[in-house]
């Protein structure tokens, strides 16, 4: 069919801009830079405390090459990978010392947070040396933590990752429930004190996962990966009561590598 010399020029036209707006996007887009980069923040539970294998390099922070962090690098060879998880760390310590590395090419974030605020290793100190009555209240002291004081902490450390990395896909991770009830223990903390701490991750996994789906981050629970293999399961991936002592209750190498890798892999 031929077309009408007006129907021609406006033909051209149409067809000159639209190359002209493509390639004005395809230059633009040459001059950014790709967000490639893996930024790994966070406490004990990305770092690899239980692993073994840890970075001499990485001092009391105790990173592990067997931590899942630095398991998705090996094997995913992102463009830069930057590993500043820390043992012990709290949100205060994530925003003051571990949020360097984010920049415009940080393209995915990983963070575990927020045990430590809620007073993790002494609520465990006392369920394991203390009795019930102590555990109990001690768990009861940290979920009120979690529920009224943990959530504005979450999102300043939230607001600072998109602020300084506004293209990373940012994949928060979970706590595993410690202890399967009913489980193959004949010792140890009661029955009760370990359904209060598995209530208690349950409650911190449901704050994280709330505040992490309203910054538009993803969420990842690693209960389903952990099931059959928390302590009295028989086949734990968590360590019981250890030396050294900051290890106990912290995911085993198989934890990081089937517990948590395969459900941050999804994620990211």
């Amino acid at each position: 069919m031929r077309l009408s010399r007006p129907a021609a020029l406006v033909s051209a036209f149409l067809v000159t801009t639209a190359l002209a707006l493509t390639g004005a996007s395809a230059a633009a887009s040459a001059q950014l830079p790709l967000a490639t980069g893996y930024v790994a923040l966070g406490d004990s539970y990305s770092a690899g405390v239980g692993a073994g294998s840890y970075d001499s390099g990485s001092g009391s922070c105790k990173r592990s090459t067997k931590a899942y962090p630095a398991l998705w690098a090996a094997a995913h060879s992102p463009s830069s990978f930057s590993f500043t998880a820390c043992s012990g760390a709290r949100t205060g310590d994530v925003l003051s010392g571990q949020l360097g590395p984010l920049g415009s090419s940080t393209g995915l974030v990983s963070i575990t947070i927020g045990g430590n605020d809620a007073g993790f290793a002494d609520t465990m100190t006392t369920c394991a040396l203390q009795g019930e009555s102590a555990c109990l209240a001690r768990v009861a002291k940290a979920r009120a933590y979690v529920d009224n004081t943990l959530p504005g902490q979450l999102d300043g450390v939230y607001n600072a990752i998109a602020q300084k990395a506004p293209a990373a896909h940012v994949v928060v991770l979970g706590y595993p429930r410690f202890y399967k009830l009913n489980g193959s223990c004949v010792a140890g903390l009661s029955e009760k004190s370990r359904a209060a701490i598995n209530a208690a991750a349950d409650d911190i996994n449901s704050v994280t996962a709330k505040r992490a789906a309203d910054h538009g981050f993803a969420f990842s629970d690693v209960n389903s990966t952990f099931a059959g293999h928390e302590l009295c399961s028989g086949s734990p991936w968590l360590h019981s009561v250890t030396y050294p002592v900051d290890e106990s209750y912290h995911p085993t190498a198989a934890g990081q590598s089937s517990g948590y890798l395969p459900v941050f892999a999804s994620a990211a």
